[in-house]
């Protein structure tokens, strides 16, 4: 798809799937408007009938009245009907589109590059996925009947004045272009206030969202006043947006109003006219009238629905703009993983950076053989974390190449460089469900036993059996009903039980206390038998039996070696690791 065809065009390939309901309902508009078409100058009849007794000096023929009646119910009822029906028939079709609209946003965002994420908010992104999605659903419910419903209906009244009296018709035809001009003009003005008042919206979402997540935090370090006042501007900022929008837009609908009534005065003094002239009949004029505000009614019906239908015009702009983001690219073809993994790494003559000005990692080698543990130390900002993402390809080098088992990474697929992988973070992330269910994420076919095994394994086994309800209790959505260490562990269970070729442990022991520290280091010890790890660790006690440590420092390994020969060459390590015994001291 391409962004020029709009994005309001693009909903059709939504729609399209579905244009047999889409059709139908369509057609019960159709036979909506005509009913309702009918009724002006069925109406009409009886009152033509009634003044030509009178004049005549005829009784009433009430035969013919109460046929009229009769037709007048049948009508009406199949009018409900209709209406019923077309709204049936759309409901069905928006929302399969929209169910349609989500899974293509799911797919989307699993195809995103990790940069995406770092460079825009959560909220945002979820808003997109919800607000805006929910936007463009309300307005196409609300609106997609009423906008065909009135254009129909206008071109119906008009046909039938027409019919009756051209010239009175003239007089009512103005009200169109004048309505449309004034619509345009109002539209103009009032469109950038929506797009702004979606985009608040979603700067709100992100905004509360961040807060919450930290609200613990800001409890601790009191900053509620600080945090509301910053919400009073998000917040203001979306109101500011909002009232314009609304205010701007609310006045197509006085304006068009106008109008109507204008033509209405007309159509009665030139009409009255014509009576008395005796070139129209009084039934006629009747009739007339009811079809003004057929015009007029459309025309304000429009105008009504002109705020929904802007702000689902916003926020389907800003839906496709996350369906037209560049994806992860992909290999033409990609080199299948070999039978058999050892787990060999090596960088050659690596180079990345985030922003193409700033020249992070460079020239970066090193060789790592299977089964060693590597530790990656260095100060704040050095690139050890940068140097995680490289490895699992969330980001991919500018040069150079990262090889597994002599495999150019790049050249494999993504999914399969990342099942080669386990992973411990120091932000250790459970979801909502069962510890059980939580350990099983590693591996999602794992037997009962084989869960139980892995907790064994990471040392939380134990913890475990003293929880309410064991193995299946269940973990709430912030995952705060267990302890930042048993989060920890049942993590570092999850790589065990994925059985890994390649172990990531993240800073996986700084936040805990010094006895749980010494339980996730023996749990660590075990799972990294016998598989390559790479171990990032501000607490260098943590990493002195590494085969290999890589002192990082401004993307550049500056130091390389086991923890006696790099404490013997007296350099950055070294202070590095007095430095610790001194603050613990201090």
């Amino acid at each position: 798809m391409k962004k020029s065809v709009g994005s309001i065009g693009r909903l059709y390939t939504y729609i399209s799937p579905y244009k047999g309901s889409f059709f139908l309902a369509i057609g019960m508009t159709i036979l909506a408007i005509v009913m309702n078409a009918l009724m002006p100058f069925v109406t009409g009849l009886p009152t033509t009938r009634i003044a030509e007794n009178v004049k005549k000096g005829e009784s009433l023929d009430f035969n013919y009245i109460s046929k009229v009646l009769i037709v007048l119910l049948i009508i009406g009822i199949i009018y409900s009907l209709a209406n019923y029906l077309a709204q049936l028939f759309m409901t069905n079709v928006v929302q399969h589109s929209m169910r349609d609209l989500r899974e293509d946003l799911d797919k989307k965002i699993n195809r995103l590059p990790v940069s995406y994420f770092d460079q825009n908010q959560f909220g945002d992104v979820l808003s997109r996925v919800t607000n805006d999605v929910d936007a463009v659903s309300n307005a196409m419910q609300q609106g997609f009947i009423a906008i065909i419903n009135a254009i129909l209906g206008i071109v119906m009244a008009i046909t039938a004045m027409l019919m009756i009296d051209v010239k009175l018709a003239l007089i009512v035809m103005i009200i169109i272009p004048l309505s449309i001009l004034i619509t345009k003009i109002v539209v103009n003005i009032s469109q950038k206030y929506f797009k702004r008042q979606q985009d608040s919206l979603g700067d709100l979402n992100g905004f509360v969202q961040e807060n919450l997540t930290g609200f613990s935090v800001l409890k601790l370090y009191g900053r509620e006043e600080q945090t509301l006042e910053e919400f009073k501007q998000v917040n203001g900022k979306l109101a500011y947006n909002g009232f314009r929008a609304a205010a701007i837009s609310g006045l197509m609908m006085p304006l068009v109003n106008l109008t109507a009534y204008s033509a209405y005065v007309g159509v009665a003094v030139v009409g009255s006219y014509y009576i008395i002239q005796g070139t129209l009949l009084l039934g006629n004029l009747q009739a007339f009238i009811q079809y003004v505000w057929q015009v007029s009614q459309p025309m304000g019906q429009i105008t009504q629905l002109s705020s929904v239908l802007q702000s689902a015009t916003a926020a389907t702009k800003r839906v496709f703009e996350i369906l037209d983001e560049p994806e992860e690219l992909l290999n033409d073809q990609d080199v299948p993983l070999p039978e058999v993994i050892e787990g060999n790494v090596s960088f050659e003559n690596v180079s990345f950076s985030y922003d193409p000005h700033k020249p992070l990692i460079q020239n970066f080698n090193v060789e790592v053989k299977a089964g060693q543990t590597v530790a990656v130390v260095g100060p704040t900002g050095a690139g050890k974390t940068t140097l995680i993402n490289l490895l699992m390809r969330f980001y991919d080098v500018t040069e150079g190449s990262i090889k597994i088992d002599g495999i150019d990474t790049k050249a494999m697929n993504r999914s399969d460089v990342r099942s080669l992988f386990g992973m411990v973070l120091q932000d250790a992330w459970l979801y909502n469900d069962t510890i059980s269910e939580n350990i099983r994420f590693g591996k999602l076919d794992a037997t009962d036993y084989e869960v139980v095994d892995a907790a064994k394994t990471a040392n939380v086994d134990h913890f475990i059996r003293t929880m309410p309800d064991g193995y299946n209790m269940l973990i709430n959505e912030e995952g705060d009903n267990v302890s930042l260490g048993q989060k920890q562990l049942l993590t570092i269970a999850r790589a065990v039980i994925s059985d890994p070729k390649i172990l990531i442990l993240d800073e996986a022991t700084s936040s805990v206390d010094t006895r749980l520290e010494g339980l996730i280091q023996k749990a660590m010890d075990r799972v990294m038998e016998g598989r390559t790890s790479f171990v990032i660790a501000h607490r260098l006690s943590t990493i002195r039996d590494a085969d290999l440590i890589l002192v990082m420092d401004q993307g550049q390994i500056i130091e390389q070696g086991t923890h006696e020969s790099l404490l013997a060459q007296n350099g950055f390590y070294e202070q590095l690791y007095n430095s610790q015994f001194q603050e613990e001291a201090e």
